[in-house]
């Protein structure tokens, strides 16, 4: 009996000990991987405009078709 006593407290003592002696465990470094994918989100945020406020649409077609082919003739005179 005075063994297995002895047995349950030293078995008791070494887990108190390693538990002391390992402490916390170390917080694993993000990998760069997760490094990256933060950097392009921050990146993204910066660089997201905020919306341009829409024209409201004429309901007439054939005014809107006139409104769409200005817009078109104004973004090729831009790009010309």
């Amino acid at each position: 009996m005075k063994r297995f006593l002895a047995l349950l407290l030293s078995g008791f003592g070494l887990a108190a000990w390693l538990r002391w002696r390992g402490g916390k465990p170390p917080e694993p470094e993000l990998s760069p991987a997760d490094e990256l994918r933060a950097r392009l989100s921050e990146a993204r945020a910066a660089q997201e405009e905020p919306a341009v406020e829409a024209e409201p649409e004429p309901a007439d077609p054939q005014e809107r078709r006139r409104a769409v082919h200005e817009r078109a003739r104004q973004q090729l005179d831009e790009l010309g």
